[in-house]
């Protein structure tokens, strides 16, 4: 879903933003993550005029849109690039009836299944999990499947496999990385204009997550070798610790977390889809 600022120029006199804020409107449309929110919204609502749309006769319009708050990332004596946007978008129909439209923008990510299968094993299967602080939840050690933030620059798989090696120290090429989230949803023969990934709470965040699976056979002293690790950016602030899960102990050990628990499920469905192509 490619976008430019120049496609999406016409809703420029909506956007309201205070004096306040450390943003311009240019910024603002080279954020891809308000750029891609944007246009999605524009394909949903342009979508209305179809006969068989239930909102055909009191279609939704875009009023306005109000920034409320900007966050930068980078270093605080350079450069800088927008990270998040919150803001609230009215939009409404002739009825004057509204939509909510409070919005946590920040893009997408993506997460990665790791099962390790040791060589001296043929039913064994360890589960990689990182143990890291996550504020926004309260935890010091919150327990999920390796995940960070996309780039930009649009490569997914590439991304997943940057971040495995950031989190885990496993360096593998892309081409062995399986979308999970794109293989099932390819299967439903829905095609729509949204991300073929899982959008984790699209009631408050246009975040979408792509997760994949990387399945190796190593030796089982490569695997011991992972558990405990100290990896992470430490610069940018990750403390990660990482705990090798028997695959019986995964559920229990990552109810919490609402991507391992995606993750489990693409999974288990991969896993029966093979079983009966082979059976």
């Amino acid at each position: 879903m490619a976008t430019t600022s120049s496609d999406l120029s016409s809703f420029s006199g909506l956007i309201h933003l205070p004096s306040t804020l450390d943003i311009t409107k240019d910024e603002l449309f080279e954020f891809r993550a308000f750029r891609d929110w944007l246009n999605a919204l524009k394909i949903s609502l342009d979508s209305q005029e179809q006969a068989d749309h239930p909102f055909r006769h009191a279609p939704y319009t875009l009023q306005s849109i109000t920034i409320q708050s900007v966050d930068r990332f980078g270093p605080t004596d350079g450069p800088t690039r927008v990270g998040f946007v919150k803001l609230v978008a009215d939009i409404r129909n002739k009825d004057d009836e509204t939509l909510p439209g409070i919005v946590f923008l920040r893009g997408g990510s993506v997460a990665i299944l790791m099962i390790l299968r040791p060589s001296d094993s043929e039913d064994e299967r360890w589960a990689v999990m990182t143990e890291q602080p996550r504020i926004p939840a309260g935890s010091l050690n919150f327990k999920e499947i390796p995940a960070g933030m996309l780039d930009g620059n649009g490569d997914i798989a590439a991304a997943a496999a940057k971040e495995l090696f950031e989190e885990t120290e496993f360096k593998i090429p892309s081409t062995e990385l399986k979308d999970l989230t794109a293989l099932a949803l390819n299967k439903t023969g829905v095609s729509d204009h949204l991300r073929p990934a899982m959008y984790p709470s699209p009631g408050g965040s246009d975040e979408f997550i792509s997760i994949f699976l990387w399945e190796k056979v190593l030796d089982r002293e490569d695997i011991e070798a992972k558990k405990g690790k100290h990896t992470g950016l430490r610069d940018h602030g990750e403390k990660i610790v990482l705990r090798i899960i028997n695959y019986d102990d995964y559920l229990e050990v990552g109810a919490r977390d609402g991507k391992t628990l995606g993750a489990w499920a693409l999974y288990e469905k991969y896993m029966k889809d093979q079983q009966s192509v082979h059976a």
